[in-house]
C-alpha cells in the first residue's frame, strides 16, 4: 500500500491556480461600421466584412468601407486575409505610434494620418495638456476602404454621413473616401491652430503686462504642445503631394484636384505652426529678459538700502569702541549732532539713489 504524504510536507505551500484562458473577443466588437456602396448609394442591411466584399465582387461594382477601432492582431487577421492586406502594414495599424506616411503594397495603398484634438482649459498658464493626438490608418484598394482608428476623438461617423449625402463624390470610388478623411483631419488641424493662437495671444498679453505672472516653464509647456502638433502636421505634406501629383494609380484624375485643395490647407496649417514656434521662442526670451531685469532692479534696491544703512552702522561702530579720548564725547550736544549727521548723510544718499532710479 503506498504511503500518504505527511502533512508537514504540505504545510506552507500555496496551491497553484490555473491561469484562465483569455476570453476571445469577436471582431464585431471592434467594427464601428461596415457598408457597401454601389453607384454612390449605400446598400441597406448590416454586413460582415466577408459578405460585403463578396457582394461587391459579385456585382463587379461599388466598394466596401469598414471602420475598425483599436483592433488587436488576432481580430484584424480575418480582415487582412479577406482584403489581402500586407502583413507589415497590418502590424503598423495594430501597434500604431507611426509617423504620417503613404506606402504602396502591390495593389493597396496604406496611409497613416495623425489626428489632433484641442483640450479645453480655463487658462494656458494652468493647463497640463492642450493638444491630444491620435492615429488613423487607411487601407485603400480597388473595391474597399479599411480604416483603423486609435484614440477616442478621431471618429469618422460625420465624414461617412457627409459622403452618403453626396452621391457624386461617392461614385468616384474608394479614393473619394480617402480624400474626405484627409480633408476632415486637416480641417481639425485648422480648428486646433485657431484655439492655440488664442492661447498664445493671451500668454503674450500676460508676459508684457506690468506685473507678469507667466513663468518660462509655462511657455515651454505651450511650446511642447505646439511641437506635438507640428509632428502631426509637417510629415503629412509629402503623402498629400503624392496623392495630388498623380504618383498613385488608385487615385483617378478627378480626385487629385481635391487632394490639391487639402494640400493647400495643410500648407496654411504648417505656416501657422511655424509662426507659433517662433513667437513662443520670442516670448521665452522676453520672459527671461524680464526676470533678469527684475533681478537687477532688486539688486540695485538692496545695494542702495545697504549703503544707506551702513552710515549709522559705521558711526555707531566707531563710537561704540569706548576710547577715552574721542571727539565730542563729553560735549552736551554731541549726541544730537551725531544723530543729525547720520540723518543728513542718509537723506543725501536717499535722494541720490532716488534720482538715479535705484529706489
Amino acid at each position: 500500500m503506498p504511503s500518504l504524504p505527511s502533512l508537514g510536507g504540505l504545510r506552507g505551500r500555496v496551491p497553484r491556480r490555473a491561469t484562465p484562458a483569455p476570453i476571445p473577443v469577436p471582431l464585431s466588437a471592434y467594427v464601428v461600421d461596415c457598408a457597401v456602396y454601389v453607384d454612390g448609394e449605400r446598400l441597406p442591411g448590416r454586413w460582415t466584412h466577408t459578405a460585403a466584399v463578396e457582394e461587391v465582387r459579385r456585382r463587379e461594382a461599388g466598394f466596401v468601407w469598414i471602420g475598425l477601432h483599436e483592433p488587436d492582431a488576432e481580430q484584424i487577421e480575418g480582415v487582412a486575409e479577406t482584403f489581402g492586406l500586407h502583413e507589415l502594414a497590418v502590424e503598423d495599424a495594430v501597434h500604431a505610434h507611426q509617423r504620417p506616411k503613404l506606402e504602396r503594397y502591390d495593389n493597396t495603398l496604406f496611409m497613416v494620418l495623425k489626428t489632433v484634438r484641442y483640450v479645453a482649459h480655463e487658462s494656458p498658464d494652468t493647463a497640463n495638456e492642450i493638444v491630444e493626438t491620435g492615429e488613423l490608418m487607411v487601407f485603400l484598394g480597388q473595391d474597399f476602404v479599411v480604416t483603423v482608428r486609435h484614440g477616442n476623438h478621431s471618429g469618422l461617423s460625420l465624414v461617412r454621413r457627409q459622403l452618403e449625402c453626396d452621391q457624386e463624390r461617392l461614385r468616384m470610388g474608394p479614393s473619394a473616401v480617402l480624400w474626405a478623411i484627409s480633408d476632415h483631419v486637416v480641417d481639425n488641424y485648422l480648428d486646433v491652430t485657431e484655439h492655440i493662437e488664442q492661447d498664445i495671444d493671451e500668454t503674450e498679453t500676460r508676459v508684457f503686462a506690468p506685473r507678469s505672472t507667466v513663468s518660462a516653464e509655462q511657455i515651454y509647456l505651450l511650446k511642447r504642445e505646439v511641437l506635438e502638433l507640428r509632428r502631426a502636421v509637417q510629415p503629412l505634406a509629402t503623402p498629400l503631394r503624392k496623392l495630388a501629383d498623380g504618383d498613385t494609380p488608385l487615385v483617378p484624375a478627378e480626385v487629385r484636384s481635391y487632394f490639391r485643395d487639402v494640400d493647400d490647407h495643410l500648407t496654411t496649417v504648417s505656416e501657422r505652426v511655424g509662426s507659433f514656434d517662433e513667437l513662443l521662442t520670442t516670448l521665452v526670451d522676453a520672459t527671461l529678459a524680464k526676470i533678469t531685469l527684475q533681478q537687477n532692479t532688486d539688486m540695485r534696491k538692496i545695494t542702495a538700502w545697504a549703503a544707506i544703512i551702513s552710515v549709522p552702522t559705521m558711526v555707531a561702530g566707531i563710537y561704540g569702541m569706548n576710547f577715552e579720548n574721542m571727539p565730542e564725547l563729553h560735549w552736551k550736544y554731541g549726541y544730537p549732532l551725531a544723530i543729525g549727521v547720520i540723518l543728513g548723510i542718509c537723506l543725501v544718499l536717499y535722494r541720490i539713489f532716488r534720482k538715479n532710479q535705484w529706489l
